[in-house]
């Protein structure tokens, strides 16, 4: 039996590492060129899969669009990848330029060692920052998802001009919406040991990695969440020291918490129209962290759903629909 399961592990593994090579294969400089300068009717609807050097770091990102539409930026969270908006995009296309970036260490982007890049939320921003310099991107509505709320609103502090609004999804910004789930990592955060750090490798192994998808769900709602989510997480997770770099992310989380009272701030002074689409059932983000935006953004619209911390993997249809109406009135 148990050389059955190990037969089993190592054909899923072989099946990933044959989709993700063929899918990077696909991705050529020359293939994204072409993409680039076609004009055929509906091109824009095809989500294109594109690479642009940033700092010296190649970085993967999806877009769909026309190029002189209204542009959304999607920012992912953990452990995942633009490949969460994969239903998104295409919805949005036929409106608005929309684009997904990859962080390095994270889906196809690059991957450089930690001596030449920090793995640290500041630089992740700045990197961001960089990318939609380097597209033309200008001024855009921003979507932010775990790990892309610290990284978005740090890009809003940086550029607040940029911003025409905020579509937030499971997206922390106040303390109150820390999950008792935290404790290990504020507790890490405290007292920062070897010990307290290997601690948190439960989250980075294959069960983990499958728990940020299905925490929290009922029975009833596991069969709307495509396996391949943890598969390709998990198998993109196992490059070289990509553990050591999630534990440094991990301890580096600190440093946004210690920004919400500027996130707040920007809230307030700024104004953006924001809507709130939150997971009823998140263990990691609480509902609290949700209602609390509307201390700071009144008139943001809130809406919870049937769901867990990936939204989009079990209420798309419902979600898209909140979205597309949210951006037709704020995009005009």
């Amino acid at each position: 039996m148990r050389s059955k399961r190990k037969s089993q592990s190592c054909t899923r593994r072989a099946i990933v590492a044959a989709s993700l090579a063929g899918a990077a294969a696909a991705i050529t400089p020359a293939a994204a060129a072409e993409a680039k300068g076609a004009s055929t009717s509906g091109d824009h609807l095809i989500v294109k899969h594109r690479r642009v050097a940033v700092d010296g770091i190649e970085i993967f990102y999806r877009e769909a669009g026309h190029a002189d539409a209204p542009a959304v930026l999607l920012l992912h969270g953990f452990p995942t990848s633009s490949h969460m908006f994969r239903h998104l995009i295409p919805a949005l296309a036929d409106r608005y330029r929309v684009i997904a970036p990859d962080y390095p260490g994270f889906g196809f982007s690059a991957f450089p060692d930690r001596s030449r890049f920090a793995y640290t939320f500041a630089a992740y921003a700045d990197l961001i920052e960089a990318f939609v310099g380097v597209i033309g991107l200008g001024k855009f509505m921003l979507y932010i998802q775990d790990y892309g709320a610290p990284i978005g609103l740090r890009l809003a502090l940086k550029q607040p001009h940029w911003i025409a609004g905020l579509i937030v999804q499971n997206g922390n910004a106040y303390e109150e919406g820390l999950s008792d789930g935290w404790a290990p990592l504020k507790d890490y955060w405290r007292e920062p040991t070897p010990e307290k750090r290997a601690g948190l490798t439960g989250w980075l192994g294959p069960e983990g990695v499958r728990l940020q998808y299905l925490a929290g769900l009922p029975e009833s709602h596991i069969e709307r969440v495509a396996p391949e989510n943890w598969l390709i997480d998990q198998y993109l997770m196992q490059r070289g020291a990509n553990l050591e770099v999630q534990l440094d992310l991990f301890g580096d989380y600190k440093t946004n918490v210690e920004l919400y009272p500027q996130f707040q701030a920007f809230f307030r002074d700024r104004k953006p129209p924001t809507l709130i689409i939150w997971g009823l059932r998140d263990p990691f983000f609480t509902v609290a962290g949700a209602e609390a935006f509307k201390r700071d953004l009144p008139d943001a619209e809130l809406h919870f759903l049937d769901a867990s911390h990936f939204v989009l993997e079990t209420q798309a249809p419902e979600a898209i629909k909140r979205i597309m109406d949210f951006l037709a009135k704020t995009s005009s």
